[in-house]
């Protein structure tokens, strides 16, 4: 095979196009462990490059996990550690019980404070990256250029419902999801979880039951309980994301399930993604039993997929899913901009968005409008996915090499973290607690449900950078969970 014949980004370095092509034949089976990478000469005749692409195409191999150097004999593939775990146990599909959430919020609250309050050296309890790894230059150099071109951007009134530089480039974002809206259609937000806060109210009153993940992203909790809401928590695969069969199970046993919140692409903390019919049967049957279906898609850029995941929203016909997403995780953690597609609801968030918290600046709104709309926004995101999978993989390994027998792990297809699963006898609020003494902070189980399922698990970022602090604190995070599964 030539290298005009290989179909990742051009964007990359040659030798990681390489790397990638082997890795691939390493995961579908034709380079089996124990068998002889093709040797540096031969990779320099077949793809007509250096002696040094060919090394950098071994060496990143190695450095990942799936060659192994043999003295005076090549490279060989190996069989990465993290194979050996076994995945997360899917969940029983049974009747869920509702749960009204009370007291979630002061138990969430508690944790998180007791995080921010501790002498932190290294977070892994995030669902970001780095500051290093946005695009802070071209953000900085367009929002120059923006205040020349129009020195009273920040003393003139906003527009009511975002600016529209923002909200065309949104619109022509949400084509390659499968979803057509016209510009005017997109409701700026303070982020995605303004955005479902405005859903949930404009669907929802006090009392009603909404049905959600579980386990679910620790700050929709936190609203749920704020609004007044009582939950069901609907058993959720790690691999395709929650249960419709348990859905229809509480649907006709309870029968007043008003909303449905669902992330469906790397949905948080599993980091699952739901296959394209079983988003096609969620849409018809919320729009068949009149359930408001709530959409959060703001990871779905950051999949390892080579076409863009489709929204929920692609399969809407009347209006009925309310779609929500952030820019947040994939241009810049410190820019708090969102939106809401909200259907045939959209009159009644629109009040509710100007009567909540009016409309958000303009200055950001253009930047960032400006950036998605160029091609600056796809290459920063290869790169961002490229530079995320590769931390994805060494973490996997560590925690494959620290951890103890019985722990569990499914990685996933993107995103910022993974959700791990430790031996039985294991707590994460144990482990979570014994680590943040020694400056090491993750983000237990049991802030993801309110039916104290998940005190095994734990979330974990991988959305830092390579370092010797990082592998150490992995490293104690295996060793303390061998200590208390010892006991």
């Amino acid at each position: 095979m030539s290298v005009t014949e290989l179909t990742s980004p051009p964007a990359q370095p040659l030798y990681r196009t390489l790397a990638d092509h082997y890795l691939g034949a390493i995961r579908s089976g034709v380079l089996t462990p124990g068998e002889r990478m093709p040797s540096v000469r031969t990779l320099m005749r077949t793809h007509a490059v250096s002696l040094s692409t060919a090394l950098q195409v071994c060496r990143h191999l190695e450095s990942e996990g799936w060659l192994e150097a043999r003295e005076r004999s090549g490279y060989f593939v190996r069989q990465p550690r993290r194979a050996l775990l076994a995945p997360v146990k899917e969940p029983e599909v049974a009747t869920p019980d509702p749960a009204a959430y009370v007291g979630v919020h002061a138990r969430v609250s508690a944790i998180v404070a007791r995080g921010q309050q501790a002498d932190v050296r290294v977070d892994l309890s995030g669902a970001s990256g780095e500051a290093t790894l946005y695009p802070s230059a071209a953000l900085n150099r367009i929002a120059t250029q923006v205040l020349r071109r129009y020195p009273l951007l920040l003393t003139q009134a906003v527009t009511p419902n975002g600016h529209p530089e923002l909200q065309t480039a949104v619109a022509r974002r949400a084509l390659d999801m499968g979803v057509q809206i016209a510009p005017d259609e997109v409701i700026v937000t303070h982020g995605c979880i303004e955005a479902l806060n405005l859903a949930l109210r404009a669907v929802t009153q006090p009392g009603d039951t909404v049905a959600v993940e579980s386990p679910t992203y620790y700050g929709l909790l936190q609203v749920l309980e704020s609004l007044g809401l009582r939950a069901v928590e609907i058993p959720t695969s790690p691999r395709t994301g929650m249960s419709i069969e348990a859905l229809e199970m509480a649907v006709q046993a309870y029968g007043n399930i008003r909303a449905v919140v669902v992330v469906p692409n790397l949905q948080n903390p599993l980091g699952c993604i739901m296959p394209d019919a079983a988003k096609r049967r969620m849409a018809a049957f919320c729009d068949a039993n009149r359930i408001v279906l709530i959409e959060d898609d703001t990871y779905s850029p950051m999949a390892d997929s080579p076409t863009p995941l489709k929204a929920i929203k692609a399969w809407d016909r009347t209006g009925n899913v309310i779609y929500c997403a952030s820019l947040r995780k994939t241009v810049a953690p410190g820019v708090r901009l969102g939106w809401v597609i909200a259907g045939r609801w959209h009159e009644r968030v629109q009040m509710l968005k100007f009567a909540q918290s009016r409309p958000n600046d303009s200055l950001l709104q253009v930047v960032v409008g400006r950036f998605v709309a160029s091609g600056a926004y796809d290459r920063h995101l290869r790169a961002l996915r490229q530079t995320l999978r590769e931390q994805r993989e060494r973490m996997a390994e560590s925690i494959a090499g620290s951890f103890p027998a019985g722990t569990r792990l499914l990685v996933p297809a993107g995103g910022f973290a993974m959700w791990v699963e430790l031996p039985p006898n294991v707590s994460s609020t144990d482990l979570f607690e014994a680590a943040l003494a020694q400056g090491v902070r993750i983000a237990p189980g049991t802030m993801f449900s309110n039916l104290n399922r998940f005190d095994h698990y734990f979330r974990i970022c991988f959305g830092l950078a390579p370092s010797a602090d990082l592998e150490a604190a992995l490293a104690l995070l295996g060793q303390l969970t061998r200590q208390l599964s010892e006991r």
